[in-house]
C-alpha cells in the first residue's frame, strides 16, 4: 500500500485573518492607552514645577495667618515663572492660589490648565485642591 503524505506549509488564509484581526484589536486598545500614559507623563512636570510654590505658600499662610499676601514673589514665595520652561508655559501664584499654563504638547494643550487652590484651617494647617483643564482631562489628580 502506498501512503499518500502530504507536507503543510505556511498559513491558511483563515488564520492569517484571524491574527491579523487580533493585532488589529490589540493595537485599537495599546495605541490611544500609550497616548494617555505619555500625555501624563509629560504633565507630571507640570505638577511638580509647583512642589516649591506649595511649599512656601503653605509657610506663607501660616506666617501670616491667611492667604491674602501670598503672591508670587513676595513673603518668600519664588517669583512667578513668565518664560517657557519645560513643560511649563507659565506659573503664577495669587492669593496662595497656585495656576501653571502647560507647553502644548504631546497631546496636552495650553488649556489643560492646572491649578492648586489652598484651604487654610484654623490650626495653621494648608489643604490643597486641585482643579483645570488637566485635572478634568485625568492627566493629574
Amino acid at each position: 500500500m502506498e501512503r499518500s503524505i502530504r507536507s503543510t506549509q505556511g498559513f491558511t488564509l483563515t488564520e492569517l485573518m484571524i491574527a491579523i484581526v487580533i493585532i488589529g484589536i490589540l493595537a485599537a486598545i495599546a495605541i490611544p492607552s500609550y497616548q494617555n500614559y505619555t500625555r501624563r507623563a509629560y504633565f507630571s512636570e507640570v505638577v511638580q514645577a509647583t512642589a516649591p510654590y506649595r511649599l512656601a505658600v503653605g509657610d506663607c499662610a501660616r506666617n501670616l495667618g491667611k492667604l491674602t499676601g501670598c503672591d508670587a514673589g513676595t513673603n518668600n514665595i519664588p517669583a512667578a515663572i513668565t518664560t517657557a520652561t519645560g513643560a511649563v508655559g507659565s506659573l503664577a501664584v495669587a492669593t496662595g492660589v497656585i495656576t501653571v499654563i502647560p507647553v502644548a504638547a504631546h497631546g496636552i494643550i495650553t488649556t489643560d490648565t492646572y491649578i492648586l487652590t489652598p484651604m487654610v484651617a484654623a490650626n495653621g494647617t494648608v489643604t490643597w485642591t486641585s482643579s483645570g483643564g488637566g485635572v478634568t482631562n485625568g492627566y493629574a489628580q
